[in-house]
């Protein structure tokens, strides 16, 4: 590593794959697809939900924010990693620094608005009759406010006391992007305190929530179970909770996986694999996901559809 007598570098090295350049090109094409392919379908989520009347309803209303809150996350890492694949790999301090604050904050954020919608499927099927009263306007609202407001929260908090730590002049970041784990195994210097108040903080925002919508789907299945009718066991449990189950694993196990355990043991290639998974494929696959497996999207996506061929 680079040794500048500075107390921080004007600019970071991101190896990436440097030792598995054969890899670089099918990353690239793979960017190259999956990004626009995140983007268009994150859009048309958002587009269905708002145009739709028939989508009007807590349920959709938190998937529009996730679908915005997806096209934030992607767009904090794809630009940046296709621009040096592309030419340069290297990054200012500063874009590190942005970086750092914006891929935390939605990974937070994220978090907690998929334990936001496993509560409002279990109240939708477990507390059906007092389902408008509960998840009213307001309550949905507020909810959303204290998701972004917490993955801010978070992502500033930790963000700050990683730039903190001394780099000792180390201007080279084995990995795609900035990443709080790698940035505090490169740091030299004391780190426990960095590596335990990062473990506590991603318990809450990674074991609790998962828990909560563990429980809530125990709660929903156990509501499922007590349906006589098949159909109906049917419709409620795969219509409106397979595919948000499906996003939480593809979202929470590569999360779980890198934030809880301390960064001095992450392997080389773990959070490169890791990020791009959760920073890439997952708000790629959302979309496809929810339409795929849900009937009124894909009503809604079908007449939209048509009304734009029908207007033309």
């Amino acid at each position: 590593m680079d040794l500048i007598n500075k107390s921080h570098p004007e600019e970071f090295f991101l190896l990436g794959f440097a030792d598995r350049p054969w890899l670089e090109l099918p990353l690239l094409i793979f960017l190259l697809i999956t990004y626009p392919m995140a983007m268009m379908g994150n859009i048309a989520i958002i587009l269905v939900s708002k145009l739709d009347p028939h989508l009007h309803s807590p349920m959709y209303f938190f998937l529009t924010n996730l679908s915005f809150l997806d096209m934030c996350y992607t767009t904090s890492t794809v630009p940046q990693m296709l621009f040096n694949l592309g030419t340069s790999k290297t990054i200012s301090y500063m874009g590190c620094a942005v970086q750092l604050y914006f891929f935390h904050m939605m990974g937070g954020a994220e978090c907690l608005l998929l334990a936001a919608m496993s509560f409002d499927r279990y109240v939708a099927i477990c507390k059906p009759l007092h389902y408008t009263l509960i998840m009213n306007r307001h309550i949905c609202v507020l909810l959303v406010v204290t998701v972004w407001l917490s993955g801010m929260i978070y992502a500033v908090s930790e963000a700050t006391l990683t730039l903190q730590l001394p780099l000792c002049g180390r201007n080279t970041l084995d990995h795609l992007l900035c990443e709080i784990p790698v940035f505090i195994k490169t740091a030299c210097g004391e780190k426990g305190a960095n590596e335990l108040t990062l473990s506590v903080v991603c318990f809450f925002l990674l074991a609790v929530p998962l828990c909560l919508i563990l429980v809530s789907y125990a709660c929903i299945g156990h509501a499922v179970f007590k349906i006589k009718s098949l159909g109906g066991r049917k419709k409620k449990a795969f219509g409106t909770c397979s595919s948000h189950l499906i996003v939480v694993f593809l979202f929470y196990g590569p999360a779980i996986s890198m934030y809880l355990q301390p960064p001095s043991s992450i392997s080389r290639d773990q959070p490169k694999f890791m990020a791009l998974f959760y920073g890439v494929v997952t708000p790629t696959l959302n979309p496809f996901i929810y339409t795929l497996r849900n009937k009124d999207v894909k009503g809604a996506l079908g007449n939209l559809m048509r009304s734009i061929f029908t207007s033309k």
